[in-house]
C-alpha cells in the first residue's frame, strides 16, 4: 500500500519498514491537552517535526518545548534523537506531531535544530515555483535521516521535473514520506508515482492528512488552482552522511525544464482571433 488515509484517535497515520519498504518508518501523532506519549530510539535516529500545537519532550536527561501555530504560519524545530535514547512527549495542548526514523549507529548527539539553522529555497520557476525548507537537509548532521518540508501554491506544481532515487539509472535507493496538509481543508493534489521500467504508473488523489509513500519511479506532484498544498518528505535509504546530499535523477523527457521552466505553453487562442 502506497496511500494511508488519516484515521480517528492518536495514530493518525504509521508506515513502518516491511517488504520492499526497507528503512524508513514514519507516524503522525495527534494528541490531547496532557497527554503522553513515550518510547525509546532503540537502534534508530528519530526526528521529531511539531505541526501544530505545543509539546514538551524529555530525552537524554533534557527537557525541550516545541511549539507551532501550524504549517502554513512558520517553520519548525526539529528535535533530533540518536539511536538508544528514551523519550516522553507530553502535549501541553492540542497537537500534532511527526515522528520518523531509520537505523543508524549513533555517530551523531542528541541535538534540537532551530529555523535559522534551515536553508529556505525558492526551487524551480514558472507555475513549477515552491519553496523547500531543508529542515534537517543535508547541510545538516545525520546519519540516513533527510528532511523537507515543501510549499506548492494554488495552480503549481512541484518534485519537477519528475525525478528519482529508487538505486537506477545511477541514483541512490532513498525512501521516502509525503505528508499531506492542504489549504483550505477541503482542497486537494496530485501525486503521481511513475516508473516505466516496471509497469509502476498510479495517480492518487491526497487530501488534507493523507501520507503517501514513493516506493520507487518518479513522483511529480500538482496543485489545482484554489489548492495551496504542503507536504512534508522523511527520507532515508543507503544515502549516509555526507552522501545524503547526492541529487536525485531526473525523467530524461523532462529533463530540459531546468533550462525552460516557462514549458513552452501553448498561445491562445486556437483557431481564432484574439479580442
Amino acid at each position: 500500500m502506497n496511500h494511508y488515509t488519516p484515521r480517528p484517535g492518536r495514530v493518525r497515520v504509521e508506515v513502518a519498514p516491511q517488504g520492499a519498504w526497507r528503512y524508513l518508518f514514519f507516524r503522525v501523532l495527534a494528541l490531547v491537552p496532557g497527554e503522553v506519549e513515550a518510547g525509546a530510539t532503540e537502534g534508530c535516529e528519530v526526528a521529531l517535526v511539531p505541526l501544530s500545537g505545543r509539546v514538551r519532550v524529555e530525552a537524554g536527561g533534557q527537557v525541550f518545548e516545541l511549539a507551532r501555530r501550524d504549517v502554513f504560519g512558520e517553520l519548525p524545530s526539529v528535535l533530533y534523537l540518536p539511536p538508544g535514547i528514551a523519550y516522553r512527549i507530553e502535549a501541553l495542548s492540542e497537537a500534532e506531531l511527526a515522528l520518523g526514523g531509520a537505523p543508524a549507529e549513533g555517530r551523531y548527539p542528541l541535538r534540537l535544530f532551530r529555523p535559522e539553522e534551515m536553508r529556505v529555497e525558492m526551487r524551480g520557476g514558472g507555475n513549477a515555483l515552491r519553496q523547500v525548507s531543508h529542515i534537517l537537509g543535508p547541510h545538516l548532521p545525520a546519519e540516513r535521516l533527510i528532511l523537507y518540508e515543501v510549499y506548492t501554491p494554488s495552480g503549481h506544481w512541484s518534485g519537477w521535473p519528475p525525478h528519482r532515487h529508487d538505486g537506477r539509472m545511477g541514483s541512490l535507493y532513498i525512501e521516502e514520506t509525503y505528508y499531506y496538509k492542504i489549504r483550505p481543508a477541503h482542497g486537494f493534489a496530485i501525486h503521481r508515482n511513475y516508473s516505466p521500467e516496471d509497469g509502476l504508473d498510479e495517480l492518487l488523489l491526497a487530501q488534507d492528512g493523507d501520507l503517501i509513500l514513493v516506493p520507487r519511479g518518479y513522483h511529480p506532484v500538482a496543485a489545482p488552482p484554489g489548492s495551496n498544498v504542503y507536504y512534508l518528505n522523511y527520507m532515508a535509504g543507503e544515502a549516509v552522511g555526507e552522501a545524503r546530499a547526492t541529487p536525485p535523477v531526473d525523467d530524461p523527457d523532462w529533463a530540459w525544464m531546468r533550462q525552460d521552466w516557462a514549458g513552452r505553453p501553448l498561445r491562445l487562442p486556437v483557431g481564432g482571433e484574439e479580442d
